[in-house]
């Protein structure tokens, strides 16, 4: 086990994640929710995380989905979110359990989503599964931090703070799910 390859692992995916990047969609979220269940959001995360890094090509090989349609799936959710944040709207209705609002959208395809996925199919190619595995759990830890203090970012912001960086990060998400979408659609 090398360290350097956990910390460039860990780099990697915190870039790929984008925690702090979501940090104002995870706010408009809890605004919309009520309560995000951090533990339960960090461990679902997780859980995709390193599922996928032992099965996520076998899994999609398997329902005849290539890693470039589920790229592209991911992405068309991603603009979703953004569209929400740029334009003030409600696309992702809360279907009366709270809970499920923790799982998806923020889980996956938010913190866990395709970029992440097929980061980790990449770094399966270059690095060993328990160096990943670790880079995997550090920021899990920062995953759950942000999810534990948004309340406190939300009063730290205010509401223009809120609103400036809900229009920024919409069109940084917008970009990302459209280039997401046009790498993946050739």
């Amino acid at each position: 086990m090398d360290y350097k390859n956990i910390i460039t692992i860990s780099l990697i995916l915190f870039a790929v994640i984008d925690v702090v990047g979501s940090i104002p969609i995870i706010i408009s979220l809890r605004q919309k929710l009520g309560h995000i269940q951090s533990e339960k959001t960090t461990f679902f995360s997780g859980v995709l995380m390193i599922g996928f890094l032992y099965f996520g090509e076998l899994i999609l090989k398997f329902i005849g989905v290539d890693m470039s349609s589920f790229a592209i799936a991911g992405s068309i959710v991603i603009f979703l979110l953004g569209l929400e944040l740029v334009l003030n709207v409600s696309i992702f209705k809360q279907d009366g359990d709270v809970s499920s609002g923790s799982l998806v959208p923020i889980g996956f395809p938010l913190l866990a989503g395709a970029g992440t996925l097929t980061t980790l199919i990449t770094l399966d190619s270059a690095y060993a599964k328990m160096e990943i595995i670790i880079g995997i759990l550090i920021n899990l830890v920062f995953i759950y931090l942000v999810l534990k203090s948004t309340a406190w970012l939300s009063k730290v912001l205010g509401k223009s703070g809120l609103a400036i960086l809900r229009k920024i990060f919409g069109i940084v998400l917008l970009s990302i799910a459209v280039k997401i979408f046009k790498d993946n659609l050739i």
